[in-house]
């Protein structure tokens, strides 16, 4: 074994043997890298339409100018903490039954894992020994056309420093915010539009002012006749697509038919004149009409009667399941009578005072008095 500076053992790495033996030197000992850190930076749909920049206020750990890291005094020394003996981690062993320990490793809270210690007299006037001092500073973040919801801008070597460590990086985190007419779907854009049943018969125009800005008008062809919950696409007035701010994804009109909750019957006969007839004829012969029972219809809320039918069959998977438990207990059922239940739980007594006997005899066998 090789001494290194100050008498101190130095350890080889196993590996430097098999590194040697190919002709190989040995392994460079890799430095480690700090953490990353995020931060979310929410954003309207305007803002990753148009692109924008964001400022960033972030607060991170900078090594210290004055002692360049090392937390002490020009000349001063230090020494080797007594809590760690210098390995910076401390092992515990904690007791979880009989023959079974758990063993521990945690950063030594006497050196904070430094392995070394320095006097309060010798600690730098600046970091007061943290080898570090913090920081804050505000950071561009820039938006481009058509980023998502989720992606990530990277600021390389701008997270928490720390001697004899790599800077880990600063993680901008894009969070799209909700936008209360348009509904994006990767590089498409939705829009609802609700019309009239006379627009959606007779033809339609409306305003519609996109997200940068500008008023695009929306109009039927003549004769067009718009169904309800129909889509129409307009091309390239998407979102644009991103590193590629020229192209752009569709626009979807989502088609909203808003129905009268009554009409004239006067009307009826004259909209009947206009109207294409449907698939089944609406006018029965008397016959047809004799061999049919009359109904009823009413308005119903279809969300309220799935719910008021959810919480019915949880009723009756309540009220099975303490019926259950009163049979397991000898409770009442059909075909039971309380004379049914004294028999049953004095044969029960009976049962538990011949075990206890039993337990009694074979005790008194292996432990006579």
């Amino acid at each position: 074994m090789n001494e290194g500076p100050g008498g101190h053992p130095h350890q080889q790495d196993p590996f430097d043997i098999f590194a040697h033996f190919f002709n190989r030197g040995p392994r460079e000992t890799r430095e480690r890298r700090g953490k990353d850190v995020a931060y979310p930076l929410k954003v309207s749909l305007e803002d990753l339409y148009n692109g924008t920049t964001r400022n960033l206020a972030v607060s991170r750990n900078r090594i210290c100018t004055k002692c360049k890291g090392k937390g002490s005094k020009a000349g001063a020394s230090s020494t080797t903490c007594g809590g760690c003996q210098g390995s910076g981690r401390k092992v515990t062993i904690r007791r979880l039954g009989p023959s079974m320990v758990q063993q521990m490793q945690e950063c030594c809270n006497e050196c904070n894992g430094a392995g070394r210690t320095l006097r309060a007299q010798d600690r730098c006037q600046q970091c007061k020994g943290d080898k570090v001092v913090p920081e804050k500073k505000t950071l561009d973040v820039n938006v481009e056309k058509g980023m998502r919801n989720g992606h990530k801008i990277t600021f390389r070597g701008e997270a928490d420093e720390a001697p004899g460590t790599i800077t880990g990086d600063i993680v901008s985190l894009i969070q799209q915010k909700e936008h209360p007419k348009f509904k994006r779907e990767g590089d498409d854009l939705i829009f609802e539009h609700t019309l009239s049943l006379k627009e959606a018969l007779c033809g339609f125009q409306f305003k519609l002012k996109h997200l940068d800005g500008r008023q695009l008008l929306i109009k039927s062809e003549p004769g067009q006749v718009v169904k309800p919950d129909q889509h129409k696409a307009i091309n390239d007035e998407g979102m644009p697509i991103y590193s590629n701010g020229f192209t752009k994804g569709k626009l979807y009109v989502h088609f909203i038919v808003e129905f009268p909750n009554s009409l004239n019957p006067a009307l009826c006969k004259g909209l009947e004149a206009v109207l294409p007839s449907g698939s089944g004829s609406s006018q029965l012969s008397d016959k047809e009409l004799d061999d049919c029972e009359e109904t009823t219809l009413h308005d119903v809320n279809m969300e309220d009667e799935m719910r008021r039918k959810k919480a019915k069959k949880s009723q009756q998977a309540y009220e099975e399941e303490d019926k259950e438990h009163e049979n397991v207990l000898g409770g009442y059922d059909h075909g039971t009578t309380p004379e049914t239940v004294r028999k049953r739980c004095w044969n029960t007594r009976q049962i538990i005072q011949g075990l206890i006997y039993a337990a009694l005899a074979i005790r008194s066998v292996y432990n006579p008095l």
